[in-house]
């Protein structure tokens, strides 16, 4: 790609954070901002090199970048950062330099580029110039995908983010069939507000609740009133990645945005490492809607920041979706029945107790959908006692149903849960799915042949911006699955033996770890539960076996902190002993690392010997003394492995030697700025003079020094805040007021048509 120079430095950086994601498989939550001069990101892990030594340690991360077209980087032009790579290795903070650069790099001169950073104390030298980072975008569609702001390479971003909106489209064409029997509700005239005053709505409730209708209606209207690009994405890296700055209509929805089924800790962390970004877009006019089962949500609260995005805070945003009136609940039922597949002797048979089902305390809008489809009513006896028992105990119908299927139809589902709920279409097997499907008696042809005649019932074929995917109509369906999953030994063997090890860290735990809707693995599988684990580096979903192993630990010591039972803790770490000194060292952002909720897990259950807790207290407490990361003084885990005269240690040394170097730590980070906005650059400085003020707020000196370096903050933040772009046409992006479902004044049923 020969005009990288085009693009400018911030967007040339962002190019660079999302190769080091995407390409080298470096995480977003390893890949840290800064307020060390001379390093643009940095992390601490192990990293498995093809072909040479694993390199281990501290590592920085530089982005070059050059206005001229065909420049060829000199060692001349890195000497200034090559002195700062020698402070960095003076202060064990850098051991491997990783130069990315859209210069030409010859190869003479990149042996001079490695001596100049060796001789300053470097022991690891990586660099790729424009030619490698050209070539990573011409061969990676994903990457196209995910930085649509490079426009200023010819029209690639615009083309491409056209066929995304236009999946996108496809998607809500899907949908069309369920459109027609949507009631505007009270909880969607409450979405339409949000989504006009704050760009911005959060819809929780109960499984089946109608979260992702209400979603799909303000999708629906968004696209219709202002022509917005619509894109339904699933993780918070794509929202990021696909926001175009030059597009202010942009609108992002964003489905079971902590979990499917079950809280998922990573895309927590996600949320927290995009949500300063998110304000600035919704600053800019974006529309967001997200949406996430209640007891999924509550479970995300404890470990969202919702200091940095105060909207998550605000009632008005957050919206309880269950509220639904009786009359919406009428409503609702009689447009799936009327609507839906039955025929007509059923729902003639039936509507003498509709009114019963509307006013069932267990009534949700799935248990109409579920109504109004023959397949789900197979087993009902419509009758006095029959209906109402079908709406108290519609799960174990729905299970019935399932266990009811033929072996193809069985196996399909059994695919699209082994994969997370994501079945790539065409359907493409894993060597084990292959070996799971044989045990299940079925075939690849017969499973395709199954989703497809399943498509108008149990499961959906859907468009994202990654591709086609079956999916399950609805993710009760899913729940259900599960449920028959871990009633059957000899199909939870199958399941674990066959499932891509990476979703199986999302979905099971091993023994009961009080995860909620998750699949417990009893004590007899732990030992494959441990093979499989060893698989995770090496999976094809890393996109290089550069920061494979770093990437695997990660995902496991998560899974070790939130999904294992003290027994199999005591096992792995009986077998992986080394996880003991990696708990001991957590990197910085305190908040977000998987090391420090494992050491308090490991401390709480007498696994972690005293030598390694000194470890750990000494790295948080260094962090804390240096004014690098001061979670340590208000996180209960990091409290717990504390012993009280530690922390008062901690403590008074943070009172002694940091907040008399207050302002100095605070010119650090105004002299480093990163290609974040100015507020969102320094919102985790704030968070953290806000954690002083908490811990010395009664000592008048302190309080008044800690207020004058927030005030010193805020002015830096004003005057560098780029003025905003006029956007004309915000004020027509608005739903306006959207009325809710009529209410019912007149005798007459609102079934009293239903079987006409």
């Amino acid at each position: 790609m020969d005009e990288l120079h085009k693009l400018g430095w911030r967007d040339f950086q962002h190019l660079c954070l999302t190769i080091t994601r995407e390409i080298l498989g470096q995480t977003v939550e390893s890949f840290l901002d800064t307020n060390d001069g001379g390093r643009d990101g940095a992390f601490s892990g192990t990293w498995k090199v093809t072909g040479s030594e694993a390199l281990s340690g501290r590592f920085v991360i530089q982005c070059k970048f050059t206005s001229r077209s065909d420049y060829v980087l000199k060692a001349s032009d890195l000497k200034d950062e090559a002195q700062k790579a020698r402070r960095l290795v003076a202060d064990g903070r850098c051991d491997c330099y990783v130069l990315l650069t859209n210069a030409g790099i010859g190869g003479r001169e990149a042996e001079r580029i490695e001596d100049l950073f060796k001789r300053a104390g470097v022991k690891k030298v990586v660099q790729h110039g424009s030619s490698w980072i050209g070539q990573q975008i011409r061969e990676n569609k994903r990457l196209r995908m995910m930085v649509p702001r490079v426009y200023g390479l010819g029209d690639l971003s615009q083309i491409l983010d056209g066929r995304v909106y236009a999946q996108a489209r496809e998607l809500l064409a899907t949908l069309r069939e369920d459109m027609a029997k949507v009631v505007v509700t009270s909880a969607y005239q409450k979405a339409a507000t949000a989504l006009d005053t704050h760009g911005f709505v959060l819809l929780i409730g109960e499984p089946a609740a109608g979260k992702t209708t209400i979603a799909s209606l303000l999708a629906m209207a968004a696209l219709d009133q202002w022509n917005a690009s619509t894109l339904k994405l699933d993780h918070p890296s794509k929202v990021i990645d696909h926001w175009n700055p030059v597009e202010p209509s942009q609108f992002f929805w964003v489905d079971d945005a902590f979990g499917v089924l079950q809280y998922e800790s990573h895309l927590v962390q996600g949320w927290n490492h995009a949500l300063p970004q998110v304000k600035t877009m919704l600053r800019q006019g974006r529309k967001i809607v997200m949406t996430s089962r209640d007891y999924i949500y509550n479970r995300a609260r404890r470990d969202l920041k919702e200091g940095a995005f105060p909207l998550l805070r605000e009632s008005q945003v957050v919206i309880d979706v269950r509220d639904l009136t009786p009359d919406e609940k009428k409503q609702i039922l009689y447009n799936h029945i009327k609507l839906g597949r039955q025929p007509q002797d059923f729902r003639s048979a039936i509507k003498p107790h509709l009114e019963g089902v509307a006013a069932h305390p267990r009534f949700i809008p799935e248990t109409a959908r579920r109504l109004g489809d023959p397949v789900f009513t197979g087993g009902l006896s419509v009758s006095e006692w029959g209906v109402p028992y079908f709406v108290e105990r519609q799960e174990q119908f729905l299970q019935e149903v399932i266990q009811g299927l033929d072996n193809d139809s069985k196996a399909a589902l059994a695919l699209i849960y082994m994969r997370n709920g994501n079945l790539e279409s065409p359907v493409e097997l894993q060597p084990s799915e292959s070996k799971a499907l044989e045990r299940l008696d079925s075939t690849l042809g017969g499973c395709t042949t199954a989703l497809e005649a399943m498509g108008a019932s149990l499961v959906q074929h859907v468009h994202t911006g990654d591709g086609a995917f079956w999916r399950f109509k609805h993710p009760t369906i899913g729940d259900a699955y599960a449920a028959i999953l871990v009633q059957s030994p000899e199909l939870l063997g199958i399941y674990l033996q066959g499932t891509p090890v990476e979703d199986l860290l999302d979905q099971v735990t091993c023994g009961d770890a009080g995860v909620e809707r998750a699949v417990v693995l009893p004590k007899a599988l732990f030992p494959v539960m441990m093979a499989r684990f060893d698989e995770l580096s090496a999976h094809s979903g890393y996109k290089s076996p550069v920061f494979a192993v770093s990437g695997a630990k990660s995902r496991v010591r998560r899974f070790l902190s939130d999904r294992c039972s003290l027994e199999f803790l005591a096992l792995y770490v009986d077998k992986h002993p080394e996880l003991l000194d990696g708990a001991a060292r957590p990197g910085l952002f305190l908040d977000s690392v998987p090391e420090v909720r494992l050491a308090a897990r490991l401390h709480e259950c007498g696994l972690l010997p005293e030598d390694q807790r000194k470890k750990f207290v000494n790295t948080v407490t260094e962090y804390a003394v240096e004014g690098q990361d001061l979670y340590g003084l208000e996180s209960p885990h990091i409290r717990e492995i504390f012993t009280n005269e530690e922390f008062d240690d901690m403590r008074s040394r943070v009172y002694d030697e940091m907040l008399p170097r207050i302002a100095a730590v605070r010119r650090d980070w105004e002299d480093n700025s990163s290609d974040q906005s100015p507020d969102d650059h320094m919102q985790p400085l704030l968070d953290s003079f806000e954690i002083l003020k908490r811990e010395f707020g009664h000592d008048d000196e302190a309080l008044a020094a800690i207020n004058r370096q927030i005030e010193r903050v805020n002015e830096w933040i004003e005057e560098h805040m780029p003025e905003e772009p006029e956007d004309m046409e915000s004020s027509s992006r608005k739903l306006g007021n959207v009325k809710a479902q009529d209410t019912f004044r007149d005798g007459r049923s609102v079934f009293d048509d239903v079987d006409a």
